[in-house]
């Protein structure tokens, strides 16, 4: 029997382990709401309340008890908050809504009855018109070190003692995600066509940040490293956001020089993980020349999302860190039986010669059954040995 930390390797390398690794929450793209965690812990039968983890997505701390039970393989080190609170503050209630402005100037809310995570209401870079006040803006301080306490402990712990998976989580959302939560969708699309001068300028300092942060991080962490987690959302549910020459053009090479930088700086094999949601199958070449080796989640109901097809042709270079169940409408809406059904298919066509992380497709979100998360979870104890 392997290590956690083995069983991953061995997938990421494209060898079949003696089971699928398995993860649950080492990613905040891989977790889950709070409140279903606290309905699953008590299907369970497990004691204690469940911890937040992140306020704005409202996801949970996924801790030992739930790993033991459901055989996790992946644990993560994160970045602290920094001590310097600078435009990020708690603005309380107004209107029904709990409102926050996190620590880039951006605003988020969430209805104080019946929300389940919170929305963007401000893109503080809407109005902005010239290159020099984006130079000028009140960027965060990637270098605080406040953000990597404890950080070197935490990964000589999960990979030395536990011989865990382990998983270097990120700063932030995405580079060009991030640049249009900043500037607003609209607006930032339009810069894309009348504007690119001042689109490049907010993805040069959203990169220096990116690269300030992952230099210090992967420093900290030193020869523990495995995998950092990187994320674009490109695709909507029938097609990209943009058109690929688009993409190609004035974001990807944001993209490649980031993870270019990554892996220079690593001291041994860093495995380069990018959330990537949507109709994005078209992606995946340029994500290859730019150095992505795991693709997550692969949203299996977008359209062109065909798992067989993917492990045909992407299947030797890429690996997939989820796609293990549709998590739109099987997963919430579909019952037991449905999700076992489900989940088999996606195993049966994505894990054969390794390179396969079972995990949710994005957040396991509120009021999605507990029954069905174990139904997903006990195929995966039934079908998921080599």
């Amino acid at each position: 029997m392997m290590t956690s930390h083995e069983r991953l390797k061995a997938a990421l390398e494209h060898r079949e382990p003696d089971r699928i690794p398995f993860d649950l929450g080492a990613a905040a793209v891989t977790s889950i709401n709070i409140n279903s965690l606290r309905a699953l812990k008590k299907y369970l039968g497990l004691p204690g309340d469940v911890k937040l983890r992140d306020r704005i997505t409202q996801i949970a701390h996924v801790e030992q008890d739930m790993i033991d039970a459901l055989k996790i393989d992946v644990k993560s080190a994160c970045p602290k908050a920094s001590r310097i609170r600078g435009l990020e503050r708690d603005l309380g209630l107004e209107d029904g809504y709990d409102r926050i402005v996190d620590e880039w100037g951006m605003g988020w809310r969430m209805p104080q009855k019946g929300g389940h995570y919170y929305d963007l209401f401000k893109s503080p870079l809407a109005g902005l018109e010239t290159i020099k006040e984006v130079e000028n803006y009140p960027w965060p301080d990637a270098l605080d070190m406040a953000r990597y306490a404890d950080m070197k402990v935490e990964a000589d712990r999960i990979v030395k003692t536990e011989k865990m998976g382990f998983f270097l989580e990120r700063m932030s959302s995405g580079m060009w995600e991030h640049a249009m939560w900043m500037r607003g969708y609209e607006q930032f699309f339009m810069d894309m066509m009348t504007n690119p001068g001042l689109v490049q300028a907010i993805m040069e300092k959203i990169l220096e940040i990116n690269m300030q942060y992952w230099e210090r991080a992967i420093e900290a962490v030193g020869d523990n490293l495995l995998v950092v987690s990187m994320a674009d959302d490109l695709g909507s549910q029938n097609s990209l956001l943009v058109d690929l020459q688009d993409y190609k053009e004035q974001i990807w090479p944001f993209h490649k020089r980031l993870f270019d930088f990554i892996k220079a700086k690593a001291k041994s094999k860093v495995y380069i993980f990018f959330h990537n949601d949507g109709a994005v199958m078209e992606t995946f070449p340029l994500l290859i020349e730019a150095g992505v080796d795991i693709m997550n989640p692969f949203q299996v109901n977008c359209d062109g999302m065909d798992t067989k097809k993917f492990k045909k042709e992407f299947g030797k270079e890429l690996t997939i860190w989820g796609g293990s169940c549709d998590n739109q409408q099987v997963m919430p809406f579909g019952t037991p039986q449905q999700v076992r059904d489900e989940t088999r298919r996606r195993i049966e066509d994505l894990a054969p010669g390794g390179g396969f992380v079972f995990a949710p497709i994005h957040v396991i979100q509120a009021g999605v059954p507990p029954e069905n998360i174990m139904a997903w979870w006990e195929t995966l104890q039934k079908y998921g040995n080599y």
